[in-house]
């Protein structure tokens, strides 16, 4: 039977420890050079309005306060009120069509059936009123 051969294995600390540190140091070295690239690449938020023009996007436009007179921005935010004050009126219409307590009120019906047909404030406001 033949003898096995004996692996001695000697530990020199010094080796090791210098070796475990300069990996360390290179790690590090190695994120910072990456977060420095990263920084390089990214726009800053100065940079950022200013490539948003350049694109032909039509979503792409400046802020209303640097281009637009306060009478415009007077109309933009009635526009935005007349939208949010529709989709108010839709979402109590489509709640007063599933409510069914609504179903057997002839007078909810009337007006639910006016303001789909043919919606105006009156309509609209009476849903509101006999709907709730």
């Amino acid at each position: 039977m033949p003898r096995r051969r004996e692996l001695t294995i000697t530990l020199k600390p010094l080796p090791l420890i210098l070796s475990i540190a300069l990996g360390l140091w290179l790690g590090a070295l190695a994120i910072a050079a990456s977060l420095w690239l990263a920084d390089q690449l990214m726009p800053t938020p100065a940079e950022a309005p200013a490539s948003a023009t350049t694109q032909d996007a039509p979503h792409a436009t400046t802020p209303p306060t640097v281009t637009q007179p306060p009478d415009a921005q007077g109309e933009m935010f009635e526009r935005y009120k007349d939208m949010l004050r529709k989709q108010q009126l839709e979402q109590a219409a489509e709640a007063a069509q599933g409510n069914p307590r609504n179903l057997n009120s002839p007078k909810c019906q009337f007006w639910l059936q006016q303001n789909r047909t043919a919606p105006t404030d009156k309509s609209q406001a009476n849903v509101l009123e006999f709907c709730y």
